[in-house]
């Protein structure tokens, strides 16, 4: 697990077909880490991330949203619901063990492994300034941008 201080990780996501370092995408930075393309809750997190999207600009911090899905996944995603934050993809799982939201969880007795919704805020100088871990989506994007407006 990351720890508020941590720097962001030198690894890469595929972008929009890009093979892109998070390192690289420049800091402030938030990366929001969900589950799976077009499920409810992951649905209304992107929406919601999108619909501010323009006021975490003009607080000058760039969104990625990251998954497991493949770059397909997310295409036909943000077409479906118009998403403007950009979506990395994880297929190999690098990101999600580098951030430590791979994690085991449960439902209905089984045990499976699968990504901790999770957000990460890394200020202007690249450093981990914030972590919500366990997210509950709805009021999650707003309570980011006033997290974000205030480093």
């Amino acid at each position: 697990m990351m720890d508020e201080g941590a720097k962001i990780p030198d690894v890469t996501v595929t972008i929009d077909d890009t093979a892109v370092s998070l390192a690289s995408l420049g800091a402030p930075l938030l990366v929001y880490f969900y589950p799976k393309d077009d499920t409810s809750g992951c649905t209304t997190e992107a929406k919601d991330f999108s619909a501010l999207a323009d006021a975490f600009e003009a607080a000058g911090v760039k969104v990625v949203g990251i998954s497991k899905d493949t770059p397909a996944s997310h295409a036909k995603f943000t077409a479906k619901h118009a998403l403007t934050v950009q979506l990395g993809s994880d297929v190999d799982g690098v990101a999600c063990e580098a951030f430590g939201v791979w994690v085991e969880k449960a439902m209905y007795g089984k045990k499976y492994m699968g990504i901790e919704r999770a957000t990460f805020l890394f200020g202007a100088d690249g450093t981990l300034a914030k972590v919500w871990h366990k997210v509950r989506v709805p009021g999650h994007a707003d309570a980011v941008l006033a997290a974000a407006k205030a480093l």
